[in-house]
């Protein structure tokens, strides 16, 4: 089974900074794309940010500037550096890929269990 594992949440003040992590396996053979939305109480997902095939990244206005999305393609692997963070902030994140499996064309969308950061002084 694919499966998707965020780590780095947490509590923080605000101005402070996160680095969260998501880490795919199982049976891949390609990730057309991997992003993170997120979800506070109350409010539906949106997204934060993504990364596709070629590098190309689009991020929500309102991290702009203070977000950043890397990928490390051989280990499968998408970071989201979160700077400046403010109390809004505050949500669930979720990792998603959208996957290409072995011995298939079609694309198959994953989700990771979420973790929680919290923007509070």
């Amino acid at each position: 089974q694919v499966r998707l594992v965020e780590s780095g949440g947490g509590l923080v003040h605000p101005g402070g900074s996160l680095r969260l992590s998501c880490a795919v396996s199982g049976s891949i053979f390609r990730i057309n794309a991997m992003g993170w939305y997120r979800q506070a109480p109350g409010r539906q997902r949106e997204l934060v940010g993504a990364v596709i095939s070629g590098g190309s990244t689009n991020y929500a206005d309102s991290v702009k500037g203070r977000f950043t999305i890397s990928s490390d393609n051989a280990k499968n692997t998408v970071h989201l550096q979160m700077n400046s963070l403010k109390p809004e902030d505050t949500a669930v994140y979720y990792c998603n890929a959208r996957i290409e499996r072995l011995l298939s064309s079609n694309e198959y969308e994953y989700w990771g269990q979420g973790t929680q950061v919290t923007v509070s002084s």
